[in-house]
């Protein structure tokens, strides 16, 4: 049975006001059209977890739609900070966001324990800074075979995660290559996932190469097709990251009037994806498309 819907189906059905959130990719297949859909929407009261929180949900928390932060690290990548965040999170603020901070191992190690089926996950982290006098979730246990003791994280389970890949079937099947988040980890987390995808192919052109199925079918709630969901980011294989476009955000965000300019032209003003592609400036898709650099595939044969 195929599972594709429009972006705004999917988004609609699966993410509620007040749930928790996943928007997966590290610096490679951030799927910025899935953001700008719950914008659209006007989804609040969202708690928004990623171990790298970049401009995607700096923009959700702009919009209004994110009371707290479950995250590791936040910035605009070799660029500076996330003004939006830095103004709602600050002591300061008038509507202050609630932060929940872990180290990249922590934060993937409660996705990894919820991955799992299990309560929490232990690890040797933690000792040499402050992270855990600040976040009361991080807490501790005893090894019963050396009697080390451990930090543990608890398990994490978004109520929906949204996974971008080069390319899946209609039932979900989802294939990655390139630069590796924790696409798997959070699917598997998750209670519901969002697979969106570059190409919509036959379930037959992904089992001539398997291993680079990460997602499977039977924890897929939604398909959705949309060629450069990721601008500003890239997709491996599709199209390279728009670096200018992170430098230019520095600017574009540092002030409220600015930014919100931002919105409503490239969010609010369009009604999707493809709406957002048409107000880029002329010539930089097919600047920023991939070119050609083909592996060379292997023989499953038995």
């Amino acid at each position: 049975m195929s599972k594709i819907r429009s972006m705004k189906e999917a988004i609609a059905d699966s993410v509620k006001p007040g749930g928790s959130l996943l928007i997966d990719g590290f610096t490679h297949l951030i799927c910025f059209a899935a953001g700008h859909e719950i914008i659209r929407q006007g989804i609040r009261d969202l708690t928004a977890i990623r171990l790298t929180p970049d401009l995607v949900y700096d923009q959700l928390i702009e919009a209004g739609c994110v009371k707290k932060l479950v995250f590791s690290w936040a910035g605009n990548p070799g660029v500076g900070s996330l003004h939006a965040l830095r103004r709602r999170g600050e002591a300061g603020a008038a509507e202050r966001l609630e932060l929940e901070e872990y180290s990249h191992f922590g934060l993937l190690s409660r996705l990894l324990a919820g991955s799992a089926g299990l309560p929490f996950w232990p690890l040797r982290n933690y000792s040499g800074g402050d992270i855990a006098s600040a976040n009361p979730a991080i807490k501790t246990v005893r090894c019963p075979y050396t009697g080390t003791e451990l930090a543990t994280v608890p398990a994490l389970h978004p109520d929906v995660a949204i996974i971008h890949c080069q390319r899946a079937d209609a039932q979900g099947n989802a294939q990655v290559w390139g630069l590796l988040g924790s696409q798997k980890e959070a699917a598997f987390a998750a209670r519901r996932v969002i697979v969106v995808a570059e190409q919509i192919v036959p379930t037959e052109v992904l089992r001539k190469d398997p291993n680079r199925t990460v997602v499977p079918s039977i924890i897929v709630s939604h398909v959705v097709h949309e060629p450069w969901g990721c601008h500003p980011s890239f997709v491996q294989g599709f199209y390279d990251r728009d670096n200018d476009f992170y430098v230019k955000w520095e600017d574009i965000s540092r002030q409220p009037e600015t930014y919100r300019d931002y919105l409503e032209e490239f969010v609010h003003g369009v009604a999707d994806r493809q709406g957002y592609l048409k107000r880029l400036e002329s010539g930089l898709l097919e600047r920023l498309r991939a070119k050609a650099r083909v592996c060379e595939g292997v023989d499953y044969g038995y």
